[in-house]
């Protein structure tokens, strides 16, 4: 009987959460350290459907790294990286969409409704909703550095996107997009896909799925996990080392994104079983949360 009673309580503690974020949208980012765990994966997809069963409205945006590279390994394509970016020339961007727009995409969806939920994925068979335009970085000796067809959303087709949520689906959305002017595909970085999502719908949530568990002061211990940031305490972080090297840029885009209407970013270990529940349906968390 006590165990029954505290499982009771958990569902009593979940109960204000449900409440507060029904009918919100929440954005998860899922990174390649999910996407190559099939368990892992099964659990995180299951957390989603449990949290558009209770009201919530999830949206999905992947990546697909891991699985495009392979596919590039097969074909006896070498892969190129500038700056960490993929060079993505026209044979790259072929197996790009085939992997990430067309395997990845439909997989996710289809999973999604094997366990129970309903799922449509937006691709560019089906509806595409990121659109956006070719990208150049600033090489050391200030020249740009072209990165062939890779690009950045300018724009986000919301109206398709909100309606399925309305409509009792999750929307799953590949790191893809397509040049309004030229209509040139394009292949563009997960993390910022997501971010441009989450602020086009103006989420209460967007959630990174990673394989640490947070923003921590000492990268290599666990324990050292910061639960809650500021932008003054992320900046204080980074400009003493606490944060460093890989974490930098992903913490610079979520106080980026927070400026622009999302009102909270979560930085969460994917592989940690049912961890997305964990996060946003108790009062401790299990991961990083980076608010205003």
């Amino acid at each position: 009987m006590e165990e029954a009673i505290q499982k009771a309580d958990v569902l009593i503690e979940a109960l204000g959460w449900i409440r507060r974020f029904r009918d919100k949208i929440t954005v998860i980012k899922l990174g390649g350290s999910v996407m190559e765990n099939p368990d892992a994966l099964r659990h995180v997809l299951i957390d989603i459907v449990f949290m558009e069963t209770v009201g919530m409205w999830p949206v999905v945006v992947h990546g697909g790294g891991a699985a495009i590279s392979r596919a590039m390994e097969a074909a006896k394509i070498e892969p190129r990286f500038i700056h960490g970016r993929r060079y993505t020339d026209d044979a790259t961007l072929k197996i790009v969409e085939e992997v990430l727009a067309g395997e990845i995409n439909e997989g996710i969806a289809q999973k999604i409704e094997e366990i129970g939920g309903r799922a449509m994925n937006l691709n560019f068979k089906t509806t595409n909703v990121l659109f956006g335009e070719k990208m150049q970085l600033e090489g050391p000796d200030g020249e740009p550095l072209d990165l062939g067809n890779v690009g950045k959303v300018t724009r986000v087709d919301r109206t398709t996107i909100e309606n399925l949520c309305y409509a009792g689906q999750v929307p799953v959305i590949p790191s893809m997009a397509i040049d309004e002017a030229t209509g040139q595909k394009l292949n563009v970085n997960a993390d910022t896909a997501a971010n441009a999502v989450a602020e086009a719908l103006g989420a209460e949530k967007l959630v990174f799925l990673s394989d640490v568990n947070g923003v921590r002061t000492d990268k290599n211990d666990a324990s050292t996990l910061v639960h809650s940031l500021n932008g003054e305490k992320a900046r204080t972080m980074m400009s003493d080392g606490r944060i460093e090297s890989g974490m930098i840029p992903k913490v610079e885009a979520c106080l980026q994104t927070l400026d622009r209407g999302v009102k909270k970013i979560h930085i969460i270990d994917g592989r940690l079983r049912h961890s997305l529940l964990l996060e946003i349906y108790t009062n401790m968390g299990v991961g990083t949360e980076i608010v205003h």
